[in-house]
């Protein structure tokens, strides 16, 4: 919780030690967080949940990162998205961009760096 408000963080990485890490940064700063393994999985909680801001890794099985912003371009449910991968390029972080995503960070990134890209997302 900020300022006495919720502020959910969603997590989608295929990966579990990096879903885990990053909930345990989000919530000791006082973020709630909910992760998924899958976008698949993310997109089906938007039924219950409506985050403030989606951290998104891009390689992930099935559905990929640019996948999930698609489907989110066409809902009814926008929501801010921060980019991070570990597999940084120009090219990929310049089709990131051009669809909108708040942030494109690299793993591992600073918790500062993070923070300030939650902050900024949410704030827009």
């Amino acid at each position: 919780m900020k300022d006495g408000v919720r502020t959910l963080i969603a997590v989608v990485d295929d990966e579990a030690s990096v879903r885990s890490s990053l909930a345990r940064l989000l919530r000791s700063a006082e973020y709630e967080a909910a992760t998924y393994p899958s976008g698949e999985e993310f997109l089906q909680s938007l039924d219950r949940e409506s985050p403030d801001c989606l951290i998104l890794d891009l390689r992930m099985p099935c559905l990929s990162g640019f996948d999930v912003m698609a489907r989110l371009a066409v809902s009814s449910r926008p929501v801010p998205v921060i980019v991070l991968t570990s597999f940084p390029s120009e090219e990929v972080r310049r089709r990131a961009m051009r669809e909108g995503v708040t942030a494109f960070l690299e793993k591992p990134v600073e918790r500062a760096t993070l923070f300030d890209a939650i902050d900024m997302a949410i704030a827009s």
